[in-house]
């Protein structure tokens, strides 16, 4: 099973540095945590999107994607880029929930 067209919706931005459209991907109350913190709701994504990217210039690979229960999808993908150490992999554990992302948390 791929991933739901709303988690093809968030990388699309994501790659693209969108912030806006990445929000858009989520419910009015979605969370995101990264690097250990919470963002919630689309005004703090969008926050997010936005400081992520003005620390940081970045290239990511999808590696894989499958599910993992209902409603619930794991991405992982490859990042290279100018933040330290220079690359990384990464998981993105995505909950959706009548077709948007209510939850997403990023980590190795």
């Amino acid at each position: 099973m791929s991933a739901p067209a709303v988690v093809t919706r968030y990388l699309k931005a994501a790659d693209a540095g969108d912030a806006l459209a990445v929000a858009e991907c989520f419910a009015e109350d979605g969370t995101v945590v990264d690097e250990g913190v919470l963002h919630r709701g689309r005004a703090e994504i969008v926050g997010w999107r936005e400081e992520t990217a003005s620390r940081w210039t970045y290239t990511s690979t999808v590696t894989g994607s499958e599910p993992v229960g209902e409603g619930r999808f794991r991405v992982t993908a490859h990042l290279e880029g100018d933040f330290p150490g220079g690359q990384v992999d990464l998981g993105f554990d995505f909950t959706v929930h009548d077709g948007l992302i209510s939850a997403l948390v990023i980590g190795e």
